[in-house]
């Protein structure tokens, strides 16, 4: 087992399109960490509109501004599931209401990173980086690295996924995994795929052909692959399931990195995020199935590297903005709240007159659950995170 991987070719084209057709979508990686609590980091790729999942209802401006995502408030038919007023969660994610009414999950709104680029590989970079530049480790294994080697025992990481995010790549040792029935990339990607090729007189038509043979439909954005079945959930939640039973054992990992696509949607948001709002419902909710008792004891991060334009655009989606959602989740979250201060929407509230405005560093979560959860030295979480002294890690995300 390597003790440091390679960074990998991401913005390589063919490797892109090798990796659509050859490898999950969604990738799970483990690593030991000392004494009993579990972390558990989601990272959702395309950019998850905040304000779509989690819905600023009580806002005049809100339904002008989102138009069509705006969706009728709680209480009324196909309406947001309540949290508390002001805010409503999307209805694809009941599960998670429910943590939220346990007191077992949180919403952090107005979040991003600590940076302003609008590039997906950029963003995904930084976010995993945990600096202000691209660094050939991740946050996550950076703060591992202060976990000594157990005598007798199995070597500090595990990982579970074809692939290691960069959030899990560094000088801790971290291996990969993969469980049965967790490989299919989503129809939406390969969509995007074949139409960034189109063009192309050799890969376009071979593309389309390929994806005709295997029975994707092209002409429904998001619509299930009907070439093969589906697990049941979706293989977000089979890797869910699998992470936690193995979080679950006394002799197992403590910190999970899971990774979910799907959520970069130009056009036709309404309907495109349905299926993967659903799948993340259901995968945080056979996590903690999964886990059984340790679930008490866990913490669960879920972020995303922006969030998307306030206004809807022509073609019925959003653009990629700046300000996004959180979520935190787990027995050990001291939850039932929407977090973080919220700038408003008003068009002066506005980051460039077209995002939400971001007022919580992504960051300050981290270092709060790694510093308040997992017990992490300060010096450990430092080195996670690189000339960030002025960014404190935020208080009272977990019970006392």
């Amino acid at each position: 087992m390597n003790a440091h991987l390679p960074a990998l070719g991401r913005r390589s084209l063919l490797l892109g399109l090798g990796a659509a057709i050859t490898l999950p979508r969604a990738r799970v990686a483990f690593a030991q960490a000392p004494g009993e609590a579990r972390l558990a980091v989601v990272l959702l790729r395309g950019g998850l509109d905040g304000l779509f999942a989690v819905q600023a209802y009580g806002e005049l401006s809100f339904g002008e501004l989102r138009g069509p995502l705006a969706l009728p408030e709680p209480g009324r038919e196909g309406g947001l599931l309540d949290l508390g007023g002001r805010f409503g969660l999307h209805p694809r994610m009941p599960q998670f209401h429910a943590m939220y009414a346990a007191n077992e999950a949180m919403v952090i709104h107005a979040v991003a990173g600590n940076w302003r680029t609008r590039s997906h590989f950029d963003a995904q970079d930084l976010l995993e980086s945990g600096a202000d530049e691209r660094l050939n480790s991740g946050w996550l294994n950076r703060a591992l690295s202060a976990v000594p080697a157990r005598p007798g025992a199995q070597p500090n990481g595990l990982a579970v996924g074809t692939d290691m995010p960069l959030l899990m790549r560094g000088p801790t040792q971290v291996g990969t995994f993969a469980p049965r029935g967790g490989g299919m990339p989503s129809p939406d990607l390969l969509a995007r795929i074949a139409e960034l090729n189109h063009t192309d007189p050799v890969t376009g038509p071979a593309i389309l052909e390929g994806l005709s043979a295997r029975g994707y439909a092209m002409n429904t954005l998001g619509e299930e692959s009907r070439g093969r079945p589906q697990p049941p959930g979706g293989a977000f939640r089979v890797l869910a399931l699998a992470a936690g039973r193995l979080l679950a054992q006394p002799d197992g990992p403590r910190i999970a990195a899971f990774e979910l696509s799907g959520w970069d949607t130009h056009a036709q948001q309404v309907n495109r995020l349905n299926n993967p709002l659903s799948q993340l419902d259901d995968g945080l909710a056979a996590l903690k199935e999964a886990l059984g008792e340790t679930w008490r004891r866990t913490a669960v991060l879920v972020v995303t590297e922006f969030g998307r334009t306030v206004r809807i655009n022509g073609t019925g989606g959003t653009d990629h903005g700046t300000g996004g959602v959180a979520f935190i989740l787990g027995g050990a979250v001291a939850g039932g709240r929407v977090a973080g201060d919220w700038p408003g929407l008003s068009e002066r509230a506005l980051f460039q007159g077209r995002d939400l405005a971001p007022t919580t560093d992504l960051r300050s979560l981290a270092k709060g659950l790694l510093r308040d959860h997992v017990k992490l030295p300060a010096q450990a979480v430092a080195r996670a995170f690189p000339v960030s002294d002025a960014v404190a890690g935020m208080g009272g995300l977990v019970r006392a």
